[in-house]
């Protein structure tokens, strides 16, 4: 058996590793915001990303992106790789970030909704969310709410949102959004990526007038893999398995490529309100094609955050 598992190592790695983004586009010109970047596959999605534009790092720990950014920069010599500060789990943070970026910066092209939280003991975010829903969807929701008149004027633009196939597990329960009835963490994580799915669904559909399909203004969704990251370490057993099974997880280098593939793959120039998996289409679950549920999930959403988006 060792001996077999020495030979079978690399195509074991291969076959783990998925399919990798080969364009090479470059983006003179453009800005880039990904959420979550001082780590895991957002730091790698920027990497990349700063090899061919200017890229924003958006994240809550201010320390931890300054050291990602510096190391981005003197890898890839682009001194435009720029911290911002943004706290999901707080929508006055969202807005001050909003404003602060727009203010600032004159283009926005590419917006990667990244950032994550998962397997969070029960929790509420600083608006009274569940900690799941609230940084996952919520906060990306109104992100991109604030954010779409400045893509709309720099179009072409895209926007990606980072879900999971763990959508297949999730449902969204208007009964009891914030888990406040009955909470299990896991659940709680798939139910905000299928959200992820649904918003990307619907704000594809209200995307569809001539403008935006002629500018090619898309959103698109995607799986990364499963990824050896930090986004377990709210769970111990998880944490010890990621580690014993570490070599058949994907890299954050190799969990961020559907990302690159969706932010930047010429062959996405008008294709919108799909979902990706190793740098292709993926099967999406009957949950996640459910268009009425997409719609009340907007109103809901809307409702939450105390915004008009029709």
């Amino acid at each position: 058996v060792p001996v077999f598992l020495f030979v079978a190592a690399p195509y074991i790695r291969r076959y783990v590793a998925g399919g990798r983004c080969k364009s090479t586009a470059r983006l003179e010109g453009k800005v880039v915001i990904i959420t979550g970047a001082n780590t895991g596959i957002g730091k790698e999605t920027a990497r990349d990303l700063a090899q061919r534009g200017k890229v924003i790092i958006a994240c809550r720990d201010i320390a931890k992106a300054e050291a990602a950014a510096g190391e981005i920069r003197a890898e890839t010599g682009n001194q435009q790789v720029i911290v911002k500060k943004l706290d999901l789990a707080d929508t006055k943070s969202i807005r001050e970030f909003a404003e602060k970026f727009l203010a600032e910066e004159k283009e926005l092209h590419i917006l990667i909704n990244n950032a994550g939280v998962m397997l969070c003991p029960y929790s509420k975010t600083a608006d009274g969310f569940e900690m799941h829903l609230g940084v996952n969807h919520l906060g990306h929701f109104l992100l991109t709410f604030l954010l779409l008149e400045r893509l709309k004027q720099c179009a072409p633009a895209r926007i990606v949102n980072v879900s999971s196939l763990a959508h297949h597990g999730g449902r969204i329960r208007f009964h009891d959004l914030h888990g406040e009835k009955c909470y299990n963490r896991g659940l709680a994580y798939c139910h905000s990526k299928l959200a992820n799915v649904l918003f990307t669904r619907e704000l594809a559909r209200r995307l569809q007038g001539k403008f935006q399909r002629r500018a090619g203004f898309t959103a698109n969704a995607l799986h990364p893999g499963s990824v050896y990251s930090e986004l377990v370490r709210h769970s111990f057993v998880m944490t010890w398995l990621w580690k014993i099974f570490s070599f058949f997880l994907k890299t954050p280098c190799e969990g961020a490529q559907t990302s690159i593939y969706c932010a930047v793959a010429e062959e996405l120039d008008s294709v919108t309100g799909q979902y990706f998996s190793d740098c292709q289409p993926a099967y999406v679950s009957p949950r996640g094609r459910d268009d009425e549920t997409a719609k009340k999930l907007w109103s809901v959403s809307c409702e939450l955050l105390g915004i008009q988006w029709d």
